[in-house]
């Protein structure tokens, strides 16, 4: 494919020039609480600190500063901010001849370039940050197995009625922990300890018929799903003395089962790890583990910097699967708790008991403690000594929760379920209720899979759902360094499982549109103040109560807490959401939310529920669903807290709710909603989404259509002011409308800004394209070159490239010409439109991910599991996007639906010419190679990595396959 023609040379010319006025620095320093002509004027020229940054893969690391610096210019010339460092696998085996060389991770030679992409980034005015590891999660060659990830595991075995012996687990000599636990930790039938192993404590318990196990499918899967009982009554549990090969036992008529917990590890090493990088995975809850990583890893990194420090350093979301033990939990579990934790092993593994549920909140909550204190509280103060900031994804597993976002610097979310429980939205509630201004988001993680399949209406779609779940500042994942054209073919380097975003993806000449769209959204939702008039109370206490081991995770619990129904409810009834927990609660209180919404909830402090006594008593809703906290967290039932909870949450005032059905009439009769649609326009309620800014003069709402189907409707907004006007994301254009009963007209996937503030407005009404009359269709007798191949053809007739041979597997630009002739200067606004577009089966949310689960209840490391796969389900009438040129001037991008644009000033009498410049995904060019073949990559580094979807990668239709017309604007 040929990146980039002549002809889009130029054509890019215009648009860099655009870009520079975008990027020019804003003249009006920003304050707190911009005037609305102070908001106009940045929302059309955006502060560089709005705009997207991108995750930077660097494979091997084998990079070199020439295509460093060519990456960064690139980036710069895109419109994005700055780039977040990232080391990665291995893509090649060293190659002398073609100048690839994979330097070893911390090597001096990759610190240099660590250097080098910092100062030269930092010339160009970009931000850059470093992740403080290679892969995910942090550890490395450095960590020892006493310092990598624990885990308490269990082996059973049967003792048959009249037994008095049982075997003592041994050693497996000559086994890893790794192979070991590929056979479960048994060899010829008995139980093993690995490397590292010691025996916590033993018990016997009489054993228990267990029903059939269902098959996993209908057990549920991913991280949460329901535990396999346990073949032991845990009531019944006598301790054992463990010593020597066996242990003497009591004989006993019944068949019973000896028990032993084990220390052991989770076996997790570190995940798509650079050369000379990869080793286990650090143990998450001990201070010595993370402050080694801090002094091995984070050290060298940021001295690499100089005198310079990264904006901020970077953890990725916590995936230390089955880390639910540290050598030193005993201790501080009776420091903390009181009580010592070993005796109740037996409940702790086997629940079942309101007992056992005490002891897991209370397992539960020392792991929180742990992993604030020694990882999240360590590594902040750590950044903050060396004059940077903490960027965390914090979630996952293990044990971290909502307020545990308020340790680091930055709190970072993932995910783009809008109307499920999203790591997202835990993010950005988090940073609404602390009172910080930016969230930045791991976004297009799993966009439109396979890599090179994403496009800048997949990019919309999914950026415009974090926009309304409170996202404002997006980090594109991602960017992938690759070689220097001529070292490697094309489309270059590409992560296993991403979108991909540098300029070997043909329809790239189209990203400083894309750039420049998501940049005025996010500056525009970080003015003010956020509105979201709901705040609903994440049951974390009940979260704990559940834990045990290999399920330690407080997300992984909130999937099934906060259920889609619940956010399906709230957001359908026109109001907007915020998390928050019993802590957030006690230490800031419920601030601008108007109702709390608590979910069927059984453990509560009782100073939170006096906290939320008093937000009512000032005025503010409480509504339970299903039934209202009946105990504190430690289980007791205490009488001024059963008192408290019936009189805050009492059915008879609607404050008590049956079941989510019933939420919606509960929250209108509560307090009149944001936005509000008509009752019966089900499809408005399903597909729009909306998030609102306050600002002392003004309310900003941004509304998007989440859905592949076009919006007429009629919305009112919960404003008081009595301006209201209409603001165009992609080109800052500014119409009056009404403030009242307001039309809501969007296409497929459209967004549209609505600022309400006082005083008159000096724009005008927006104008529309009329019907067919005044329509001049241009959709014959194209000139169409195919500029990569120097290909030409006439078209009678628009046609899909991949109808001929010879474009089959063509990826690239495409230009396609003609002249058309005006009689008379246009004198109503005329608009260029790109017609048709055809709506797929699916819907606008994403699954959420679950990691597939091997026989020892942890992930596999080597196997790829498969993303939620978010994109647009819509094709639209360009394929994949286009810049428009009339008469030598460019008119701008068409790259998502309404395929329009406003060509009026560049109209003349007489002939005017027309060039589109059209660029598809790189999967048709893609799928005429040949396999890759990464055995010997396999046997020089190991199994790093798995392309995903590799067998959808195939020629999909490519260029403009809709109707092309000039239509006036329609008569007011």
């Amino acid at each position: 494919m040929n990146r980039q023609s002549k002809a889009l040379r130029t054509l890019r010319s215009f648009a860099t020039v655009a870009l520079s006025l975008l990027l020019a620095p804003v003249l009006i320093a920003q304050t707190p609480s911009p005037s609305i002509e102070t908001l106009r004027k940045d929302f059309a020229n955006p502060p560089n600190e709005a705009r997207p940054m991108v995750r930077w893969w660097w494979f091997g690391a084998a990079v070199v500063k020439p295509e460093i610096l060519r990456e960064l210019q690139q980036m710069k010339a895109d419109g994005i901010q700055g780039a977040e460092l990232a080391f990665v696998y291995p893509e090649v085996l060293d190659d002398p001849a073609k100048g690839l060389k994979n330097l070893a991770f911390l090597s001096p030679e990759m610190l240099d370039d660590v250097n080098y992409a910092q100062s030269e980034g930092r010339k160009l005015g970009l931000r850059i940050d470093v992740t403080l590891c290679s892969g995910w999660p942090y550890g490395g060659p450095h960590i020892t197995l006493e310092e990598a990830a624990t885990h308490l595991r269990t082996a059973e075995i049967a003792v048959p009625a009249g037994a008095t012996t049982v075997a003592i687990p041994t050693l497996a000599e000559g086994k890893s922990i790794t192979e070991l636990g590929k056979m479960r930790f048994m060899i010829d039938g008995q139980p093993k300890l690995a490397v590292g192993d010691s025996i916590v404590s033993a018990v016997i318990a009489t054993t228990i018929a267990l029903a059939p196990a269902p098959p996993r499918g209908e057990r549920g899967g991913g991280r949460n799903a329901s535990p396999a009982p346990v073949p032991w009554d845990a009531a019944t549990a006598q301790p054992l003395q463990v010593s020597g090969t066996q242990i003497t036992v009591a004989v006993s008529g019944v068949p019973r089962t000896a028990v032993f917990f084990i220390q052991s590890h989770t076996g997790q090493e570190v995940k798509r790890a650079a050369v000379d990088a990869d080793g286990w995975v650090l143990d998450p809850f001990s201070h010595d583990a993370v402050a080694k990583h801090l002094e091995k890893i984070g050290e060298p990194l940021v001295k690499a910097f100089g005198s310079t420090p990264p904006y901020a350093i970077f953890s990725d979301s916590l995936e230390a699967y089955g880390s639910d033990w540290t050598p030193n939990l005993p201790t501080e579990f009776r420091k903390r708790r009181g009580y010592d934790l070993i005796p109740h092993l037996p409940e702790l593994v086997a629940g079942g008991t309101p007992a056992a549920d005490n002891i897991r909140h209370d397992y539960g909550v020392t792991l929180t403690e742990l992993i604030n204190e020694n990882y999240l509280k360590q590594i902040a103060d750590w950044a903050v000594a060396h004059h940077t900031k903490f960027r965390s994804q914090t979630y996952g597993e293990p044990a971290v929760t909502f307020s545990s976002q308020n340790i680091p610097q930055l709190a970072e979310g993932e995910g783009p379920q809008w109307r499920a429980f999203s790591t997202l939205r835990w993010a950005t509630s988090a940073n609404h209720v602390f009172n910080h201004d930016v969230t930045s988001g791991e976004t297009f993680t799993w966009l439109h899979s396979p890599v090179f399949r994403a496009t800048p209406l997949d990019m919309k779609t999914e950026a415009d759902i974090d926009f309304i779940m409170g996202e404002n500042q997006i980090i594109c994942h991602g960017w992938p360094y690759s070689a220097p054209d001529e070292e490697v073919p094309e489309p270059g380097w590409s992560l296993y499982a991403a979108a991909s975003f540098n300029n070997h993806n043909p329809w790239h000449p189209v990203m400083p549109a894309v750039t420049a769209y998501i940049g005025r959204m996010s500056y525009l939702m970080r003015q003010g103040q956020p509105a979201n008039q709901v705040a609903i109370l994440l049951p974390t206490d009940d979260a704990w109560a559940g834990f045990r081991p290999t399920q330690t995770t407080v997300t992984g619990a909130m999937q099934r807490l906060i259920t889609p129904a619940l956010m399906t409810a709230i957001l359908s009834a026109g109001y907007n959401a915020d998390f928050i927990d019993a802590e957030a609660i006690d230490k800031v209180g419920l601030g601008t939310h108007q109702i709390l919404v608590v979910p069927a909830t059984d453990r509560i402090p009782l100073e939170t529920l006096k906290k939320i006594a008093a937000f009512t008593a000032a005025g503010g809703k409480v509504i339970a669903i299903g039934r209202a906290p009946s105990i504190d967290p430690e289980g007791k039932t205490l009488p001024e807290l059963t008192t408290l909870s019936k009189r805050l949450f009492d059915a008879a005032n609607s404050s008590l709710v049956a079941s989510e059905s019933a939420l919606p009439a509960a929250l209108v009769n509560a307090a009149k909603p944001d936005f509000t649609l008509p009752g019966d326009d089900a499809t408005a309620r399903t597909q729009l989404g909306f998030i609102r800014r306050r600002l002392p003069t003004a309310d900003v709402y941004f509304v998007v259509n989440t859905g592949n189907q076009p919006i007429d409707t009629t919305a009112s907004f919960s404003t008081t002011h009595t301006t209201a006007e209409t603001w165009e994301p992609d080109n800052a254009t500014i119409a009056s409308a009404s403030a009242e009963g307001l039309p809501i007209h969007l296409a497929p996937y459209e967004s549209r800004v609505f600022v309400f503030s006082d005083g008159p407005s000096t724009a005008k009404p927006e104008v529309h394209p009329g019907g067919l009359n005044g329509t001049l269709d241009i959709s014959t007798a194209w000139n169409v070159n195919f500029t990569g191949i120097h290909k030409s053809v006439s078209e009678g007739d628009l046609t899909d490239w991949t109808k001929d041979d010879s474009t089959l597997h063509y990826s690239g630009e495409a230009v396609y010409s003609r002249d058309f002739s005006i009689k008379s200067a246009p004198a109503k606004t005329v608009f260029l439109t790109v017609a048709g577009g055809k709506a797929l089966p699916g819907a606008p949310n994403s699954p959420p991910e679950h990691a597939p689960l091997g026989p020892d209840g942890l992930p596999n490391p080597l196997v790829t599991r498969p993303g939620p796969g978010m994109h647009a389900y819509y094709d639209g009438p360009i394929r994949e996007a286009a810049l428009v040129v009339i008469n030598g001037q460019p008119a701008g991008a068409l790259w998502h639906p309404p395929y329009r644009l406003d060509v009026t000033k560049l109209l003349k009498v007489g002939t005017n010419h027309i060039e589109i410049h059209v660029f598809n995904t790189a999967l048709n060019a893609w799928s005429a190679l040949s396999a890759h073949d990464y055995k010997p990559l396999i046997a020089k580094y190991g199994d790093r990595f798995q392309m995903q979807d590799m067998d959808k990668v195939a020629p999909i239709p490519s260029g403009i396959l809709g109707s092309v017309r000039l239509v006036a604007a329609e008569d007011k």
